[in-house]
């Protein structure tokens, strides 16, 4: 693996699934990782699922980083701000930011994704995939590049979705969240390339996350977990992918892509905790 000794990072919504599993690789690749989230020890958990930033952070730690919990609700500018002003106080910069906060589709029974008409659908899930998803995105990606431009270096990393194979999602709230926050991205990399400073949208295969595995067995399929179909991926698979690309030098070459955990792997070489490297998974290819 990578060493990022020197590394500081900040990982977004890492209380559990993908962000935990994220900041975890980075501490075993022995970097400062800052973790973010509303969940932590001694109160309530989003939606009543485990995990807390303050285990990640102890994880980072136990894994040979420096793992630091900081609370923050990321649809609130002045949690935002505060978070950025202690990594400025702390460091004076920023290395890696992982934007992988989400505010999705999830609802108390942590159902799945809705497959549905616009129209039948709740302004409430757009609001949550446009506020505490695109928004949070970008309003810590431009508290980040202050910290990165002037010393030019820096790598943006967002979590999405590749849509590229499905013609539709036929959940248009999803599919718009999602092709914006690469577009964003895109954007972005536009104006930081200049400033030596890169940003990238990633897409993971179907991981199988806390809230895959609860709302697999809320809605009575557990038994299709390890079937056809199932989340193949461990969250530990998109972290290494995250690894690779803040130790490469050259990963402004790959500025503005939506890039694929899967063809990551075949590149860079690294693998799932089983030691395999399941291929590039876009929603609507062929299983």
């Amino acid at each position: 693996m990578p060493e990022l000794t020197d590394t500081i990072a900040l990982v977004t919504g890492a209380s559990r699934g993908a962000g935990r599993a994220i900041a975890r690789e980075l501490g075993a690749a022995r970097a400062t990782v800052y973790v973010t989230g509303r969940s932590i020890r001694g109160g309530p958990t989003t939606d009543n699922v485990p995990g807390t930033i303050d285990d990640t952070a102890a994880e980072v730690s136990e894994r040979g980083g420096t793992g630091i919990a900081v609370r923050c609700d990321h649809t609130s500018d002045a949690d935002v701000d505060a978070v950025f002003a202690r990594i400025r106080d702390d460091h004076g910069r920023l290395d890696l930011l992982v934007n992988n906060v989400w505010g999705g589709y999830e609802d108390p029974n942590c159902r799945p994704l809705t497959i549905a008409p616009f129209w039948e659908q709740s302004v409430q899930q757009w609001d949550r995939m446009f506020t505490a998803g695109v928004r949070a995105h970008l309003t810590a990606s431009r508290l980040a590049a202050p910290l990165m431009v002037p010393r030019r270096r820096g790598l943006i990393v967002s979590t999405t979705a590749n849509l590229r194979a499905l013609p539709y999602m036929r959940n248009l709230f999803y599919d718009l969240a999602k092709n914006a926050v690469s577009h964003l991205v895109w954007a972005m990399a536009q104006e930081l390339r200049e400033h030596n400073v890169a940003a990238v949208a990633l897409a993971p295969g179907f991981m199988r996350t806390e809230r895959i595995v609860e709302a697999f067995t809320r809605a009575g399929a557990a038994h299709a977990l390890d079937g056809p179909g199932g989340p193949k991926e461990t969250p530990f698979y998109l972290g290494r992918a995250i690894v690779a690309l803040a130790a490469d030098p050259r990963v402004l070459d790959k500025s503005g892509e939506l890039l694929e955990v899967g063809a990551l792997a075949q590149e860079y070489g690294f693998t799932d905790l089983d030691g395999t490297q399941p291929p590039p998974f876009r929603l609507g290819s062929p299983a």
